[in-house]
């Protein structure tokens, strides 16, 4: 190793090595066991950022400790536990994050000096410990890459609010970029359309027309200038174009409702149960809102809402799965990863 030359009294002085480039894949986040203490210490934690629920006064205080963290865990545990890897003894984000962080890994290995690690922003593995790895491995450059396709202050910017406490902690800090979200980059709506058109074409029915569900949020965090509704919207009408539908045979909903605040609408299960009783028999429910499937997409709307459609008179009922580690959802997170790594590589 060679040493710079100390000045005056001044200790010799390892010159600087070679350093490395971390890439940082984050999702939402999962409870460590599907068990309602598994539950309550995930639910603790989200419903306690003021990104997730921005009035954390008294009242909702209140209202989570003596109420929600009493009575929820033990009926989200049940949901979990119907979704749950059984043989890795965790839910299905975390397995298809880790996946999709190996195989960004492979995909890039040419670039020997670039590090792919995951993390979740609720639960574990945490942003700070794998942000704490990279650094322990002599990255001096982070990529955060938070995996939403639409941007929102609940999801992307709380990912951002939390790297920025990890680095505020650390006396070297590694340069830092987050990638930005992807809601209409051609690439990504390329992936949708070709992973919809091939699981469509698998099933044995037709479906007369195909639910976009996206996540929910209280609409006035829109009112207040969160960008999410107008890039959903623009997903949605970039998936129609590329698919060639109309809008009434790609309908944008929502999904995933909480309290008694206005979200945005039109309702996922109100929908679903509103073709039903309409005499729609057969329907198809996208998620271009997620990267991966989770309990949103697994247990809510491939169990929750086909059961809806079924019992208000529906037949047959699909959910595509999400990009995941598809070959095609893959090739999303590489494209963007190269393209937000470039003059570092």
């Amino acid at each position: 190793m060679t040493v710079v030359v100390p000045i005056g009294n001044a200790k010799p002085v390892p010159a600087t090595q070679p350093q490395r480039i971390g890439v940082l894949l984050v999702n939402l986040g999962t409870p460590d066991t599907a068990d309602a203490q598994g539950v309550r210490v995930y639910l603790k934690e989200f419903l306690s950022d003021p990104r997730v629920i921005e009035d954390q006064g008294l009242v909702w205080k209140l209202i989570l400790n003596g109420i929600i963290l009493r009575v929820r865990p033990a009926r989200r545990a049940r949901d979990y536990q119907k979704i749950w890897n059984a043989e890795r003894g965790e839910s299905p984000l975390k397995t298809i994050t880790r996946s999709q962080a190996e195989k960004l890994a492979e995909a890039i290995a040419d670039r020997e000096h670039v590090v792919v690690d995951w993390a979740m922003r609720y639960g574990n593995p945490s942003i700070r410990s794998r942000i704490d790895a990279l650094a322990a491995q002599g990255c001096d450059r982070l990529l955060v890459v938070p995996l939403y396709p639409q941007y929102s202050a609940a999801t992307s910017a709380t990912v951002c609010d939390e790297v920025f406490r990890a680095l505020a902690d650390m006396r070297a800090q590694p340069t830092l970029r987050v990638s930005p979200p992807y809601y209409d980059d051609p690439d990504y709506i390329e992936a949708l359309a070709v992973s919809m058109s091939e699981h469509l074409a698998a099933l044995p029915f037709q479906p007369e027309l195909i639910v976009a569900s996206f996540h929910g949020m209280p609409q006035k965090y829109v009112d207040k200038g969160d960008p999410y509704y107008t890039q959903c919207v623009a997903t949605t009408e970039s998936l129609r174009k590329r698919l060639g539908l109309d809008a009434s045979k790609l309908i944008l909903t929502f999904q995933s409702r909480f309290g008694f605040d206005e979200w945005l609408q039109p309702y996922t299960d109100k929908t679903i149960e509103k073709l039903a009783k309409d005499g729609v028999k057969r329907i198809a429910v996208v998620t271009p809102g997620f990267s991966a499937d989770c309990l949103e997409t697994l247990e809510e709307i491939a169990q929750e809402n086909a059961e809806i459609f079924r019992h208000n008179g529906g037949e047959q009922f699909s959910a595509i799965p999400c990009l995941n580690d598809s070959e095609p959802g893959m090739d999303v997170i590489r494209q963007l990863v190269l393209r937000e790594l470039q003059g570092w590589i």
